[in-house]
Formats: C-alpha cells, structure tokens, sequence
C-alpha cells in the first residue's frame, strides 16, 4: 500500500511563490508515475502536472504551464510542485497522486489528503 502526505500549502498574495511537496511511505512508488491535481468546492478536480518515473518526462495543464514545475526525488520518496507567479485562480486544494499502470492494463492509484493554497489578490 502507498500514503501519500502533501505539505507546504498555506495562505500568500499573488506574485508570489509556494512549494509544494509530497512525501509517499508504504510501498516504494519509484516506478509510480507521479501527479498533482488541484480542486474547489463544488467544482471538478483538475490536473495539475505529472512526472513519469524516472523523472524525465512532465506534463502540465495549461493554465499552470510556464508557472509551475515538478520535480521528484525517488531517493526521498517526495514529489515536489514549485509554484511560481502564482494568481488567485490557484486557490484550490492540491492534492498529490500516485499511478502505476500494472500487467493486463491493471491501473492502480494512491491519493494524498490535500493541502489548503490560498492566493490573496
């Protein structure tokens, strides 16, 4: 079994920066695909960005691209978001996803519990 506990998330004004991470215990997730995904009350859960495995290949949604980055350390067990020039449409809970697509196109993923951003304007 994968937990995944995010962290970093507080209270900031746009413009500014926040660092996000994703600590993951259990079962070593360094063949997991990585993700974060970001959601409001009453609103869909958005895709955020992505990391492949070994850290080599990423994916972000569009209104997060040239902003964000992330990163990981499979060494640590941690995903990081380094949000950047952040803008109060970033408010959301985000939470941190861990995929891994098994034999016989199997899927299985993990979920964080989420942590709070909140961008003051």
């Amino acid at each position: 079994q994968v937990q995944l506990v995010e962290s970093g998330g507080g209270l900031v004004q746009a413009g500014d920066s926040l660092r996000l991470s994703c600590a993951a215990s259990g079962r070593s997730v360094d063949d997991y695909a990585m993700a974060w995904f970001r959601q409001n009350l009453g609103e869909g859960r958005e895709f955020v960005a992505a990391i492949s495995w070994n850290g080599r290949s990423t994916n972000y949604g569009d209104s997060v691209r040239d902003r964000f980055t992330v990163s990981r350390d499979n060494g640590k067990k941690t995903v990081y978001l380094q949000m950047n020039s952040l803008k109060a449409e970033d408010t959301a809970v985000y939470y941190c996803n861990a995929g891994l697509l098994g034999p016989g196109a199997s899927y299985q993923d993990h979920w964080g519990q989420g942590t709070q951003v909140t961008v003051s304007s």
